[in-house]
């Protein structure tokens, strides 16, 4: 399987491709074709990472995150439609992991227990045949990026009441190779549409509008479960 020919942005209303703000701590503004990164245990940056990650390729799965919910994928920017999970992949779950990074070229995974160093091992050379990327929801022997949320707060809410608006977060990003250099950027994470998006964007609309005039998008409601 060839390597997955990824796209940092996302379609704005008028057309144009606006940058993702993940883009600013990963190294040349994307994951690398062949490695693995963790998301610190953070479920929106995972789903962000997946669906910046995952845009244009043939399809991802998640192994073994039960907790997953198909609502918040699919506002991340996932389309449904390609994905496939695996909640349960059992005491063999190494071999199945290797089966899904064989199979598309992104693949989600879960906490499934200590990986010992043949099964590490396995795992770099089947990224590395394959081309595939592997983002970790929590943490991952030999991460090439490794990235965390290391504040975050939501706004929207008054005095008691009102809507949220978004959650306003800094991203951390550390590893080896090219990302050795620490980053970190500050971002919605999620925005009002469940998208990850620049600061600006929020504090640009009136917040009675913000919600109304981001970009329509066409809704996907399937996803293959196996197992």
């Amino acid at each position: 399987m060839g390597a997955p020919v990824m796209d940092d942005g996302r379609e704005s209303g008028t057309g144009e491709t606006t940058r993702s703000p993940l883009s600013a701590v990963l190294p040349q503004g994307r994951l690398r074709a062949g490695t693995a990164a963790s998301a610190g245990g953070d479920m929106p940056l995972l789903l962000a990472l997946a669906a910046q990650t995952a845009q244009g390729t043939a399809g991802w799965a998640a192994v073994g995150l039960p907790q997953l919910g198909t609502l918040a994928a699919e506002s991340a920017g996932l389309e449904l439609a390609r994905g496939m999970r695996i909640d349960e992949p059992g005491h063999r779950w190494g071999q199945v992991l290797a089966i899904a990074l064989e199979a598309v070229p992104v693949v989600l995974v879960g906490a499934l227990g200590p990986v010992s160093d043949q099964v590490a091992r396995r795992l770099a050379a089947v990224l590395r045949r394959s081309g595939s990327i592997l983002i970790a929801a929590d943490q991952w022997e030999g991460a090439e990026v490794r990235l965390r949320v290391v504040s975050a707060s939501w706004e929207g809410v008054g005095q008691g009441h009102g809507l949220l608006r978004g959650r306003r977060v800094t991203v951390a990003a550390a590893g080896r190779g090219a990302a050795a250099a620490a980053r970190h950027a500050e971002m919605w994470l999620p925005g009002p549409d469940g998208w990850v998006a620049p600061l600006h964007d929020l504090h640009d609309q009136r917040p009675d509008t913000a919600a109304e005039d981001l970009p329509v998008r066409r809704r996907r409601t399937v996803m293959h479960l196996v197992g």
